[in-house]
């Protein structure tokens, strides 16, 4: 396994990759806080910090680049691997065809997942997600439209959020 951090207008951005597939990322320089996103089986104990064109990582990197240069689509294409039931499994790859600038509430996401009722279910779908960004559960919000929680802060998930409802890399977060 593979860890890298680049710089990002959102601070640093740290991503664990396995042979180019992300396991788990975040806004943060600590390896401790992107390892703690992985369940502890899933745990990797030879973890090497490597520079941000390594082969393993490049691909992702890249893609966290050209988000940030205004192509969140770039993340698509990013191959990820999450442990989990189904219900998680489904719920993630859900998470990864919400539209960037067009978010979901958690009821709505609940919806989507087949289960109009299963809000508190889909809202723990989103706290679980290791591979933040690549998996974009910033991208679901709270019935009232108020931004909610995010593992990685408000602000990120804010500028996250006014950087693809506007389309252009350098939009400012809102008020």
């Amino acid at each position: 396994m593979k860890l890298t951090t680049l710089d990002t207008p959102d601070g640093p951005f740290t991503l664990l990759a396995d042979d180019g597939v992300v396991l788990a990322s975040g806004w943060t320089d600590d390896t401790g806080s992107i390892l703690a996103r992985l369940p502890p089986g899933e745990r990797p104990t030879d973890v090497a910090i490597v520079p941000s064109d390594h082969a393993e990582v490049a691909g992702p990197v890249a893609a966290v680049r050209a988000y940030y240069a205004g192509d969140p689509a770039a993340l698509d294409a990013v191959p990820v691997r999450q442990a989990g039931s189904p219900w998680r499994r489904s719920g993630w790859d859900r998470l990864r065809r919400i539209p960037p600038g067009a978010p979901l509430s958690y009821a709505e996401f609940a919806a989507a997942l087949g289960n109009a009722k299963a809000v508190r279910a889909a809202a723990s779908i989103c706290a679980s997600n290791a591979p933040a960004l690549f998996v974009p559960c910033h991208r679901v919000l709270r019935g009232d439209g108020s931004l909610g929680g995010f593992a990685w802060g408000v602000d990120v998930k804010r500028s996250l959020l006014a950087r693809e409802a506007a389309g252009r890399p350098s939009a400012a977060p809102p008020a």
